[in-house]
């Protein structure tokens, strides 16, 4: 009998996903975002990917044998529960819940999916329903789908799940082993996201600008170790400073945040102005450079006796995203091969919940090729687009969509390109991505004044031919997902000043032809015509905007930017020139 499993994420309470595997194939896989239009779809169920998944698989609702939700409950001999209410302590509500209800949000849950199932038209009584706990989920999503015969490291470092927020263990033979959990409030991730929210952004979204920035303070300048301490073996996050709960937290406009009064007296108010200005941006490098030191402690002190027998590390969960991080533990010196989930946010575990219940099922699974898993269109729904958009964009036919791309982009315009199936993951990677030559003067300043009005100080992302990558990238480098900084040579830096930071690291998205053949092809064209093997790559999609799904969404984001020049499939797609009469 063919095992067909849909997975499901949302239970954290946003970045609702869906993923289909038929066996072991991972068929389908759509973020609800994208389809709501509505950034991380926070209270959301993805009643919508998970319908998209199944039209894109051609499998009808009730074909379905199981469904996998990464959140499970947790038993009340837990160390986590245990755990959790001794250190909130102070907050006695919260501790004493934490004993005697501590699965309320896990009830909650299923009665969210009942509900979505019955939507969805799949019987719930005719499928299994397995839970898995939110960081196997995530762990999953590296290991399952990466697997070999090698033992192999896991770092699962999270915001939270059920009560886990970190994971160190291994795979072997395809079971997942623990080493050590951690369990809120003593959360890595946390501790970011508290400095995050003191940074005057918002968590789930400032994080990427806290590290990016981090490269223009001194880490030295102002000691931040109070906020937890590492003693070579365990962790603990100071619960007076951040990650607060009820009277320690800190709030202004009636609004609690994830730190203390008691932070706000030590470091000075929450940053309102310039966050280039002192401490602020000092703040930001030593909290970027103690996220780093914990973790590799932490690696280093649980799976230094797994890395040593085979090199293999896998690294999940939404912390990973930070690729500073990535490049910190792609660095140390017992770790061979860094396997980091492309989709590591809590969208992943659609495809972590569901590869590990195929695995205990006795199924191997294909190894992860690609993230273009989302729908696709054809160029007679992108003409319709057009047509159908009340500002009536001109478009024409292309013979040579890829040669007049790169006609286009050679002569420094900037090209929103719209082909082929959607990726899943936060990356735009060549199928809905914002593009431009990464020799054009002042290229910076035309995406941020034309689309993305980003801070002149963060840099864009270039996507490189496979054949041009081994000039500038050292090999273990060498990532298709842009999931790691790498470090370029000091000439790079000065040739293309858009791509690379100030402490000399650039996050490159390395494009194969197996992989993506025709973004591929694009690729060799521009070269051809430039000498280039490489292209700045920008997500398709404004400011605050989920990544582009549609024709219509990319219509209505062209139309809404000051951007001259779309290909959609083999359609190029232009605005009207404005008319002198009245």
């Amino acid at each position: 009998m063919t095992m067909i499993t849909l997975g499901l994420a949302g239970a954290i309470g946003h970045d609702p996903a869906a993923a289909l595997f038929v066996d072991g194939k991972l068929i389908a896989a759509v973020e609800e975002e994208r389809l709501s239009r509505r950034k991380h779809a926070k209270g959301e169920m993805p009643y919508l990917a998970a319908r998209q998944c199944l039209r894109i698989a051609g499998i009808r609702a009730g074909d379905v044998t199981h469904v996998a939700i990464p959140f499970a409950p947790i038993s009340l001999f837990s160390r986590a529960r245990w755990h959790y209410a001794y250190r909130h302590w102070y907050a006695p509500d919260r501790a004493i819940d934490s004993l005697f209800n501590g699965n309320r949000r896990y009830r909650r849950y299923l009665k969210e999916l009942r509900a979505l199932l019955e939507k969805l038209h799949i019987p719930y009584s005719k499928i299994t329903l397995v839970p898995v706990k939110h960081l196997l989920a995530h762990s999953s999503s590296g290991y399952h789908l990466s697997e070999t015969d090698e033992k192999t490291a896991i770092f699962c470092i999270d915001s939270k799940g059920e009560y886990s927020n970190m994971f160190l263990g291994y795979g072997e033979g395809g079971r997942i082993h623990k080493i050590k959990a951690f369990h809120n409030p003593d959360s890595l991730s946390g501790m970011y996201a508290a400095l995050t929210d003191y940074l005057g952004f918002e968590i789930l979204d400032g994080e990427f600008k806290v590290m990016g920035i981090s490269p223009h303070g001194d880490p030295e300048k102002y000691d931040l170790s109070e906020l937890a301490r590492f003693d070579g073996k365990n962790f603990r996050v100071n619960t007076r400073l951040i990650t607060t709960v009820g009277l320690r937290r800190y709030k202004a406009k009636s609004r609690g945040h994830y730190f203390s009064r008691q932070l706000v007296e030590k470091l000075g108010p929450r940053r309102a102005g310039n966050l280039l200005q002192d401490p602020y941006v000092h703040y930001a490098a030593a909290i970027q450079k103690l996220y780093e030191d914990i973790a590799v402690g932490l690696v280093d002190h649980y799976l230094g006796d797994v890395l040593a027998e085979s090199g293999r590390l896998v690294v999940a969960g939404t912390g990973a995203m930070n690729i500073r991080l990535n490049q910190r533990l792609n660095a140390m010196s017992k770790v061979k091969k860094l396997i980091v989930h492309p989709a590591c946010a809590d969208s992943g575990t659609a495809l972590g919940a569901a590869s590990y219940a195929i695995r205990q099922a006795g199924i191997k699974l294909e190894p992860l090729k690609h993230v273009y898993l989302g729908p696709r269109y054809i160029s007679e729904e992108c003409i319709d687009a057009c047509m159908n958009h009340r500002d009536k964009p001109e478009w024409e036919i292309l013979d040579k969509p890829h040669q007049k791309a790169a006609e286009l982009l050679a002569n420094g315009q900037l090209v929103a390109w719209f082909r082929g199936a959607m990726e899943f993951g936060p990356r735009g990677l060549g199928n809905r991505s914002i593009l431009a030559s990464p020799l054009q003067t002042g290229i910076i300043d035309s995406i941020n004044q034309q689309v993305k009005f980003r801070e002149h100080w963060r840099p864009f992302s270039p996507s490189i031919l496979d054949s041009t990558a081994d000039e500038f990238l050292p090999r273990e480098y060498q990532d298709e997902y842009m999931c790691m900084s790498a470090p370029v040579p000091e000439y790079w830096g000065e040739k293309y000043p858009a791509l690379v930071t100030r402490d000399g690291r650039t996050r490159a998205h390395v494009v194969r032809k197996q992989s993506n053949p025709d973004f591929h092809q694009l690729l060799e064209a521009f070269k051809a015509r430039t000498g280039e093997g490489m292209l700045i790559n920008a997500t398709l999609s404004r400011p605050g905007e989920a990544l582009i799904c549609s024709p219509e969404d990319a219509v209505n984001m062209f139309m809404g930017t000051d951007l001259d020049y779309m290909i959609m499939e083999d359609v190029l797609v232009t605005k009207r020139a404005e008319s002198d009469s009245w």
